[in-house]
């Protein structure tokens, strides 16, 4: 797959302070990027760097080919954004402001403007005015301003921000469709990690200025697990009392009952065709067993060793 955003050893000063230190990132077509880090960890002067909204101190930035700094007008050409809370006129329909839009452009006429409100799922509501909008609809409205142009980059800061379970959802399926479909690379810092779990393809994580790591998300959550199986069975406090003794051995490293049907074992995964064959002599019923893995929530506190989410 092509690499559409690639950023180098990205530094950011204000002054004395470091901002960025050496941050480096790439976003190939199809990919949705989950950009995360703890408070103030450098996400959004990243984006703004990324954006030619900030000068770079040093490092570069390529879109398409093409150097941010050097050649802004045919970097940023395909490129669409929404940072912050996307700007429209209230008073307005939803139709009007991507008329105004399509103004900036060439050659964006009314076929484009309907394709990418259907995309956005606007069809019912294009012609009433914003203001009587949900946040939500607002949201997906930003959203076909920035894909208007035919963008193969979305960059979004924050865009579930205030949204209900909804709206996220909405927005969840939009993005997914336009990765997939569109083929667009998307980058997404967001501070809703439970969301980005269920449609990211892979996450950076960005500490005090600093990527620590980057990575297919399935991958990171699986290295931030640890040997724990859970067994579904039809008895686990009778599981638990059989399994004692083997903790008192040392032959499993921990046992904790959640509910009356689950049991979980800190063992390595050459041990569990014993559990299991112990379980058996004993009449205990299983149901399921499985590995553990850990949320990228989890995963994200364990890397970073924080508990604040911007």
């Amino acid at each position: 797959m092509e690499t559409i955003l690639k950023c180098e050893s990205l530094c950011k000063t204000f002054g004395k302070k470091q901002i960025l230190k050496n941050v480096s990132l790439e976003v190939k077509e199809g990919d949705i990027l989950g950009f995360i880090g703890p408070n103030g960890a450098g996400k959004t002067t990243t984006i703004k760097l990324i954006l030619g909204l900030q000068s770079i101190t040093s490092g570069k930035v390529s879109i398409n080919g093409y150097d941010i700094e050097r050649n802004f007008t045919n970097a940023i050409k395909k490129v669409g954004a929404i940072v912050e809370n996307p700007d429209m006129y209230m008073y307005l329909s939803g139709y009007q402001n991507l008329k105004l839009v399509a103004n900036l452009y060439k050659n964006i006429g009314t076929e484009r403007i309907d394709e990418v409100v259907k995309l956005v799922k606007l069809e019912k509501r294009i012609n009433d005015k914003v203001s009587k909008y949900s946040l939500g609809m607002r949201q997906r409205l930003g959203i076909a301003q920035a894909i208007l142009h035919k963008p193969n980059l979305l960059i979004l800061d924050e865009p579930t921000n205030g949204l209900d379970p909804e709206g996220i959802k909405e927005m969840r399926e939009l993005l997914v469709n336009l990765a997939e479909k569109e083929k667009m690379a998307i980058l997404i810092s967001s501070h809703n990690l439970a969301e980005l779990d269920n449609f990211c393809t892979k996450v950076c994580i960005i500490k005090n200025g600093e990527v620590i790591e980057t990575s297919e998300i399935s991958k990171i959550k699986h290295e931030a697990s640890n040997e724990v199986e859970i067994f579904e069975v039809d008895n686990a406090d009778k599981a638990e009392t059989i399994l004692s003794m083997d903790l008192r051995n040392n032959k499993i490293l921990g046992l904790e009952v959640k509910d009356s049907k689950i049991l979980k074992v800190n063992i390595s995964k050459e041990e569990v065709p014993y559990i299991i064959s112990k379980l058996v002599e004993n009449n205990i019923k299983i149901f399921e067993v499985k590995q553990e893995e850990k949320t990228l929530e989890e995963a994200f506190f364990e890397k970073t060793g924080g508990n604040i989410i911007e």
